[in-house]
C-alpha cells in the first residue's frame, strides 16, 4: 500500500501558516483606524472611500520592493528593518505627487515559513505604517518550497494614497529660477545594494560584523540603516496648494535619472557640487571599488533622498516648515533653462 503523502511532506506547513496569520493579525490591528472595515484574513481588505474632506479626491497607487538589501538582512539575522524600509519607500513614492498614505498591502514569499521571522518583518511594516497614519490592511504570505534558498524570502509592498486634484504635485509648473532643496538620506536606503555588496563584501573582504573606522559602525549596521520616510518633513507643505512645484524621490538611477522624471522639457536642474555632505559610505565604496563618478551618480542617492523644487517666493516658508518638523535640508541648486536634465556646477 502506498504511503499517504501530505502537503507538509511536499514542504508546505499549513499549521505554520495559521500561526503566522495569527501573529500578523495582532500586529496589523494596531495600525487600523475607523476607515478599516475588514479584518486580516478576509479575502479582501475593505477601506471606506468617504473622502468628505476632499473636493475632488484622486487615488495614487504604487508598489515596490527592497531589492538585494534582503541579502544583508539574511546574513545579519535581522528582519525587523526591511519591512520598515519597504513601507517608507512606498510612502515616498506617492508623496512626490502630494498624496498621503491610506492603506498598505504586503507580499512575503519564502521557501520554508518561519512564523517568528515573518512576525519581525511585519512588525517593521506596522511601525512605519503607524508613524505615517497608514493602515496595514492585508497581504499575502506564500510558502513555496524549492523556490527560495533556505532562510531567504522576498517582500513587496503595495500602497494607496489620496490627494485632492487641486493639490497634485507633478512638476508642470517648474520654471527657471526655482529653488532646489535636498533632504538628506540616512544611507543607501533601498538602492544600489548589488554594487555595494560586491564592493564591501567581495572586493574589500569585509564581513557583516566587521567594524569599519570610516563608517563608525559595522558593515551590517551601515547597510541596514533605514530607508527614510519624508512624510514628516513635508506633511504640512503638501496640503498647501501651489507651494511645492516638484518632488523627486531619489531611488534607483540616483539624482541624474530621478530628477528629470519631474522636469518640463525646457529646463534643467543645476546642482552645486559640495552643497551637501556625501555620506562616508559612498566615499569608501568609490575608493575601494574604483567606481567612476558617473556610475556613483546613477546608482546611489549620494546623501540626498528627496529633492524639493519651489518658487523663490516660498523658499523661507518651506525652509521654516521643514525645520519646525525637526528635519534637515540643504539648498543644493536651482532650475535653469535647458532640456530636462541634471547638470553639475
Amino acid at each position: 500500500m502506498n504511503q499517504a503523502i501530505s502537503y507538509k511532506d511536499a514542504g508546505v506547513d499549513i499549521d505554520a501558516a495559521n500561526e503566522t496569520t495569527s501573529r500578523i493579525k495582532q500586529i496589523a490591528r494596531r495600525t487600523f483606524n475607523e476607515r478599516v472595515l475588514s479584518e486580516i484574513g478576509s479575502f479582501g481588505g475593505m477601506f471606506s472611500a468617504a473622502f468628505t474632506d476632499s473636493r475632488d479626491p484622486v487615488l495614487v497607487a504604487s508598489c515596490d520592493g527592497v531589492g538585494t538589501k534582503l541579502k544583508i538582512a539574511f546574513a545579519a539575522g535581522i528582519h525587523n528593518t526591511v519591512g520598515y524600509d519597504l513601507v517608507s519607500h512606498c510612502f515616498n513614492d506617492i508623496l512626490v505627487q502630494g498624496a498621503r498614505p491610506l492603506f498598505f498591502l504586503d507580499y512575503i514569499a519564502t521557501g520554508k515559513l518561519e512564523p517568528e521571522v515573518v512576525e519581525q518583518i511585519i512588525e517593521g511594516m506596522a511601525r512605519a505604517c503607524n508613524e505615517g497614519g497608514c493602515a496595514l490592511l492585508g497581504g499575502e504570505t506564500a510558502e513555496m518550497p524549492g523556490f527560495y534558498a533556505d532562510g531567504e524570502y522576498d517582500i513587496a509592498g503595495f500602497i494607496v494614497g489620496m490627494v485632492d486634484r487641486s493639490k497634485v504635485i507633478n512638476g508642470s509648473r517648474i520654471v527657471a529660477g526655482d529653488v532646489v532643496l535636498g533632504l538628506p538620506s540616512i544611507g543607501l536606503h533601498t538602492n544600489g545594494y548589488s554594487l555595494a555588496r560586491k564592493i564591501l563584501l567581495d572586493v574589500a573582504g569585509y564581513q557583516i560584523d566587521t567594524y569599519v573606522e570610516e563608517l563608525g559602525c559595522t558593515v551590517g549596521a551601515e547597510l541596514l540603516k533605514n530607508h527614510k520616510s519624508y512624510l514628516p518633513a513635508l506633511t504640512h507643505l503638501i496640503g498647501r496648494e501651489g507651494v511645492i512645484k516638484g518632488l523627486a524621490h531619489i531611488t534607483g538611477g540616483g539624482l541624474v535619472e530621478n530628477i528629470p522624471r519631474i522636469l518640463p522639457t525646457n529646463v534643467d536642474v543645476a546642482l552645486r557640487e559640495g552643497s551637501w555632505p556625501v555620506l562616508p559610505v559612498y566615499d569608501l565604496m568609490q575608493k575601494i571599488g574604483n567606481v567612476s563618478r558617473e556610475e556613483m551618480l546613477r546608482t546611489f542617492n549620494l546623501g540626498l533622498g528627496m529633492i524639493v523644487i519651489i518658487s523663490p517666493q516660498y523658499a523661507d516658508l518651506v525652509k521654516d516648515s521643514i525645520t519646525q518638523a525637526g528635519e534637515a535640508f540643504y539648498e543644493v541648486g536651482e532650475v535653469v533653462e535647458g532640456d530636462g536634465k541634471v547638470v553639475f556646477v
